[in-house]
């Protein structure tokens, strides 16, 4: 006997052996648990279990649900709220490395505000002088047409043309006074948020210090 060919015999037998098939156990609509090597195409979306050659279950298929055009349409309004959330969350994010990246403390804020407080009332005293101006023009040419009514005679065309564009100008530097007192109401606003979201910034960031060296003592056997 040739014993050189004893690994190649070998080979062909266990390539002979036929492969050890997969079993799975499935429940069908009536609730009967079936055994095979196969589940029927009308299963395959259903739950099931794979099986080795000891019967122990080595794999879990959970049922594929079919989603009804509500769950579809649920699973689609969640799924836009958590994008608006992330959004929102990542617009939050770089505002506030933006304010870190800005002022160092909470002083920084407030000199910012009086700053552009100051500049806005310098424009508001201005536009405030502007219209009392204006007041005063319209005023005169008020007067001048209650004096001629008064004396019976004919208002010219060009004054009473001179009394509406005077009363135009006027309520023109009325809207910019009140757009001014607006901008100042709108720095505050946004100065305070600034302010409140900076003292909760700085609040976590000590905290976070303080967690780490309180990590670090304990690791050094200090507490």
């Amino acid at each position: 006997m040739n014993y050189k060919l004893i690994p190649f015999f070998l080979l062909l037998l266990i390539c002979a052996l036929p492969a050890q098939a997969k079993m799975y156990k499935w429940v069908d609509e009536n609730g009967n648990t079936h055994f095979g090597d196969k589940i029927p195409a009308q299963y395959l979306t259903k739950g099931h279990e794979e099986l080795n050659e000891q019967g122990a279950v080595i794999g879990v298929q959970e049922e594929i649900k079919e989603e009804t055009p509500e769950e579809r349409q649920e699973r689609f309004r969640l799924e836009q709220i958590k994008k608006e959330e992330e959004k929102k969350a990542e617009e939050q994010a770089k505002q506030d490395r933006v304010l870190l990246d800005t002022y160092t403390t909470e002083s920084d804020l407030i000199a910012s505000r009086k700053a552009r407080l100051d500049a806005v009332d310098s424009q508001l005293q201005l536009s405030e002088s502007i219209t009392e101006d204006a007041k005063r023009k319209l005023d005169l040419t008020e007067k001048q047409i209650t004096q001629l009514k008064a004396s019976g005679k004919e208002v010219p065309q060009n004054i009473l043309d001179k009394m509406h564009r005077e009363e135009k100008q006027l309520h023109t530097y009325q809207e910019v006074a009140a757009g001014h007192q607006k901008r100042k109401q709108a720095i505050n606003e946004q100065f305070d948020a600034y302010i409140k979201r900076f003292r909760e910034l700085k609040a976590n960031q000590q905290r976070t210090k303080d967690e780490r060296e309180a990590r670090r003592r304990e690791a050094m056997g200090l507490e």
